[in-house]
């Protein structure tokens, strides 16, 4: 229940933050270019709060469904204009004016995106090198002949210096060639190259949590060595030493920190039962586990801490005041293609469409990322305002890139196209953005049932 509350306000959170922008730019540039602005409203129906300022006497709300927003400018196809207003309704203004502030709807979630990446690159985003972990046998990886402990440093002859990068260069580089070239540094230090040839199989590989599974490896994590321990805590005490390799927890095998990390936080004030291997000698130590509690949840504790061996493993992003400007707007740069790519994929085919996501899936990842912290959650908003900004901009009469194919088109005949061809548009945006949404859905509910 409280992992469902969570998700719910932080997807509410994320929406109205986004859509604020979005909408905050078409004002903006809205009034920059001369027209007048009747409403914003940050949610859709009964305003639940209204302020009304400004010369104009617009009104800014807050309604009462918090999953979208708009500027109503004044308008002449919406009916009667006074005569002293009517240069400045929207259907008046200069064509590249109204371009302009349909552009400014996207542009300003890109611009958020950027300035949440800087946030982010000035505090420092821990970062984990793409390490390969554990390799299937038989698998694509196999055949490959990755191994244990490689390191990427080079796909498709681009360099990659973290899994997000990794990720982004497995993904383009299989849909377009169905196969992946790597150069990679096994750990003795010596580089090769290796080449994953996944044929036919590159769309299914696309569908949500295939693509490690398919390939046959898995991202290195810690092992769950013990490279420190707790002097209060219950590993201490039960004889537990640096350099014990934990290995199960009451029969639940422990292949890594990360599933130790979670085994154990499941099990507050619990007795367990823990085997470790001491150099080749397995050893099993009676505890019972301690516990903390922080926003009212409690988890376990054993008192452990990660092996510094592993450190070479994990670096930090992080950049000065200015130097984080360049890498934001390269990393928006490269996100944003990258959502571009993949959109046009899936309407070709390469890529699944099963990676059409809803609003149950969206708040699952809202409230994911918002408990893992105030950095995750603003990773989560940039690359969600990314493909905010990416979706409006797409010919769809309904959405702002289709009202600027029809603000163009006006500007080329000199005229606006007639009502019935703009009506038709509509109806076909709508019917576009509704079988969208299916599709969106039917994602979000079989991902709910395979769970």
């Amino acid at each position: 229940m409280t992992d469902a509350l969570t998700s719910l306000l932080a997807f509410i959170v994320a929406i109205s933050v986004l859509v604020a922008v979005h909408e905050f730019g078409h004002y903006l540039v809205g009034r920059w270019c001369g027209m007048k602005v009747l409403r914003f409203s940050i949610g859709f129906g009964r305003p639940i709060w209204t302020w009304i300022g400004g010369a104009d006497r617009t009104e800014y709300c807050i309604s009462t469904l918090p999953l979208g927003g708009y500027v109503k400018f004044l308008d002449e196809r919406e009916g009667p204009v006074d005569p002293a207003d009517r240069n400045r309704a929207f259907n008046n203004r200069p064509v590249p004016a109204r371009i302009a502030v349909l552009l400014a709807g996207p542009f300003f979630n890109f611009l958020f995106a950027v300035l949440a990446y800087w946030v982010l690159f000035v505090n420092g985003v821990p970062t984990m090198k793409p390490a390969i972990g554990t390799v299937e046998p038989g698998s694509y990886a196999d055949e490959a002949g990755l191994l244990y402990g490689d390191r990427i440093m080079e796909i498709a002859g681009r360099k990659v210096v973290d899994w997000e990068g990794a990720l982004v260069g497995l993904l383009e580089t299989m849909v377009s060639e169905s196969s992946i070239e790597m150069r990679v540094e096994g750990a003795d230090g010596s580089s090769r190259d290796v080449r994953l040839d996944v044929g036919d199989d590159a769309s299914r590989l696309t569908e949500p949590g295939m693509l490690f599974e398919g390939l046959g490896f898995v991202p290195w994590q810690p092992p769950a060595i013990v490279g420190g321990l707790s002097d209060d805590g219950a590993a201490r005490a039960a004889g537990i030493l640096e350099g014990d390799r934990i290995t199960a927890i009451d029969g639940e095998p422990i292949g890594s920190f990360g599933d130790l990390q979670r085994v154990v936080s499941a099990r507050p004030d619990q007795e367990v039962v823990v085997r470790v291997l001491r150099g080749s000698e397995p050893l099993d130590f009676e505890l019972t586990l301690g516990a903390d509690e922080r926003d009212g949840a409690r988890s376990g504790l054993l008192g452990v801490s990660v092996s510094q061996s592993v450190s070479d493993y994990w670096f930090v992003r992080k950049y000065g005041v200015l130097g984080s400007v360049s890498e934001s707007l390269q990393q928006t740069w490269a996100s944003t293609a990258f959502t571009v790519n993949m959109f046009a994929r899936m309407l070709t085919g390469d890529v699944s469409i099963k990676n059409i996501s809803g609003p149950i899936n969206i708040a699952q990842y809202a409230g994911d990322s918002a408990s893992a912290g105030l950095n995750q959650f603003l990773r989560f908003l940039a690359l969600v305002s990314i493909s905010l900004g990416v979706i409006n901009l797409l010919p769809v009469p309904v959405l702002d890139g289709g009202q600027i194919v029809y603000q163009t088109i006006e500007g080329l005949k000199g005229s606006p196209l007639s009502m019935r061809a703009q009506i038709v548009g509509q109806q076909v945006g709508i019917l576009a953005l509704l079988l969208l949404m299916s599709f969106a859905f039917y994602n979000d509910i079989a991902r709910i049932l395979a769970e």
